[in-house]
């Protein structure tokens, strides 16, 4: 005897497993990372001299870059989670690459840091579609202080690769206040 069409549906929807688009980019001078599609807003190459420093921020905090209206704090991303700044890197560039994200959460929306941050990477690579259930949560041991609050975890793939998963949320929630 055949299994109906519904219970054959059903069936496959309970094998289904979730799986999510992530933007794999790196920081120099070897560290994968990736962040959920669901959290960019654009990718950008920002000409040297388009950003405007803003005095008194922390020093991961490049300044300001006004991008179709709208002001976009741009960040060193491998600054803030403690690699190399992006200023003392060997690789010179005439463009600054950045991640545009957004707050995931609604808690964060129209905070005092905006609704938009870029991140400034050494590379943007391409996507992965990694199943969030293989996402896991790294040792205490194996993750410096400054990467911890912006660590979701990390993803093995089937190659080896390891890439580390970051939190949007967590960065809108270190950026200065007001």
């Amino acid at each position: 005897m055949s299994e109906s069409p519904l219970s054959v549906a059903k069936s496959s929807r309970q094998n289904t497993v979730f799986q999510q688009q992530f933007l794999k980019f790196v920081l120099l001078p070897d560290t994968n990372l990736m962040i959920s599609l669901s959290e960019i807003a654009a990718v950008l190459k920002i000409p040297l001299g388009q950003i405007i420093p803003i005095p008194e921020m922390p020093s991961w905090v490049i300044g300001v870059y006004n991008w179709r209206g709208q002001i976009v704090w741009m960040i060193d991303l491998g600054q803030l989670l403690g690699f190399t700044p992006w200023y003392q890197q060997s690789v010179v560039a005439s463009n600054h690459k950045a991640v545009v994200i957004h707050p995931s959460s609604q808690n964060l929306r129209n905070s005092a840091s905006g609704d938009l941050i870029g991140l400034i990477v050494s590379d943007v690579n391409d996507i992965e579609l990694c199943d969030t259930s293989e996402i896991h949560s790294p040792p205490a041991s194996a993750v410096t202080p400054e990467l911890a609050p912006f660590l979701r975890g990390y993803w093995i793939k089937n190659n080896g690769e390891i890439i580390v998963t970051v939190d949007a949320d967590a960065i809108f929630a270190a950026m200065p206040k007001e």
